[in-house]
């Protein structure tokens, strides 16, 4: 039996009670958008109505011993040089800008693109995906149901030949039970998010847009740009037994003022 199976097994019953056998060596947080939401309500249907505020887009990069891991790739790197930013054609949604490039970050830090293992991918929205392709050689952890649906759409997430492994729930990626793909539909078919065990700093949960912002999580308050209402709230309540039961930290991939508070790249979280 694989070290970390247990974990997995236990995380898909929606209650973690084993004991990793690892820990992840560092989490570096890397910049990877910022922008306006036009309309804030569009993430909290009935408040805030018509109401700006700021967003960020955030990637997570993962030392393990058994190789590199980047979660979500974020705004294409290409913004960094529109001198407007990425302007949505729906004012009420998020005008995008790039101070910094992924690829400047990965290189400051010495990781080159072939360094990286895996590239795991909470969902497939375009602040999400935009640099996947930076990356030929390195498979995408995805779900089988988010990869099926975002294929349909008119515009696809990254090259169809790009290597993937597609994922039928929980996944823990390096086998020792510190870094686990957490299945949380809802946001999207195949939405995920991940758990990280790191020996100094403990239990992180990155919550993808499983939730956009901290008000939305106390009040579980599910999205309009969303497929399945019932499966958000469900995907919820799931982190927050997780959260619970290893009193784990909930990273928020949007929220700007917790943005604000974490260690950017090139520090990092041990």
């Amino acid at each position: 039996m694989p070290c970390g199976f247990a974990l997995v097994v236990a995380l898909a019953t929606g209650v973690a009670t084993a004991t990793p056998t690892g820990a992840a060596q560092r989490l570096y947080v890397l910049s990877c958008g910022e922008g306006v939401a036009g309309d804030v309500s569009r993430w909290s249907p009935g408040v805030n109505e018509g109401k700006p505020m700021p967003f960020v887009g955030t990637c997570y990069l993962i030392r393990h011993e058994r190789g590199w891991m980047l979660w979500d790739t974020g705004v294409p790197d290409a913004v960094a040089s529109m001198p407007g930013g990425l302007k949505p054609s729906d004012p009420r949604a998020t005008h995008w800008y790039r101070r910094v490039t992924l690829a400047s970050q990965l290189e400051r830090l010495g990781v080159k693109p072939g360094d990286v293992r895996f590239i795991g991918l909470s969902h497939t929205h375009p602040d999400h995906v935009g640099n996947v392709d930076l990356f030929p050689e390195t498979p995408v952890l995805i779900q089988r149901a988010e990869y099926e649906w975002a294929f349909r759409q008119p515009k696809t997430p990254f090259r169809a030949e790009h290597p993937v492994t597609k994922l039928d729930g929980d996944r823990d990626v390096f086998g020792d039970g510190s870094v686990v793909i957490l299945s949380t539909p809802g946001h999207t078919p195949g939405h995920q998010s991940l758990l990280v065990h790191l020996r100094k700093t403990g239990w992180i949960v990155l919550s993808g847009d499983a939730v956009h912002f901290r008000s939305n999580w106390e009040a579980r308050r599910v999205p309009a740009i969303n497929t399945d209402r019932e499966q958000t709230l469900a995907s919820m309540q799931r982190l927050a037994d997780v959260l619970s039961e290893r009193h784990a930290q909930l990273w928020i991939n949007h929220d700007a003022a917790q943005a604000e508070r974490l260690r950017h790249a090139p520090d990092a979280y041990e």
